[in-house]
């Protein structure tokens, strides 16, 4: 499901193992970490493909180190979600001003950074709830009747 409705596309998940330099120093490092002695085997990993119908080649490629019985429409719904982080933070900083703080302090920045989070999870909030059918719920309601003593 994307911003303009069903999207559609051609998938393939293939469990492969890394190769290179970067990926033994990592693998090894992980194992040291943990106490053992690295056996010199690289883990695996599922390589999820995107080949568009039509398009001459595949188009987009991403790798996952989720388990393997992982279903692949769990994968593309993970990959597909940067969408979603990207204008979170465009967001955050073109329309909540995560980008105005010019303080200099650690607890300014702070300050400032955790009341951007907070508007932005309640912007997030009221985008995701239920909308309200009466029109006496709080959401609709203009005013506020005062209570009398």
């Amino acid at each position: 499901e994307g911003s303009r409705g069903p999207m559609r596309s051609r998938f393939l998940s293939l469990r492969v193992r890394p190769a290179g330099v970067r990926a033994r120093r990592l693998a090894q490092a992980a194992a040291t970490a943990h106490g053992g002695l690295w056996d010199g085997v690289l883990p695996g990993v599922t390589l999820l493909v995107e080949w568009p119908e039509g398009a001459e080649a595949p188009t987009d490629y991403w790798l996952s180190n989720l388990p393997a019985g992982t279903p692949i429409a769990e994968l593309v719904r993970l990959a597909k979600i940067r969408w979603r982080i990207e204008h979170d933070y465009r967001e955050l900083k073109h329309g909540l001003g995560l980008d105005h703080f010019e303080g200099r302090s650690w607890a300014g920045w702070h300050h400032h950074v955790t009341l951007v989070t907070a508007a932005h999870a309640f912007l997030t909030e009221q985008r995701l709830a239920p909308k309200a059918d009466t029109a006496d719920s709080p959401s609709t309601r203009s005013w506020t009747p005062s209570k009398t003593c």
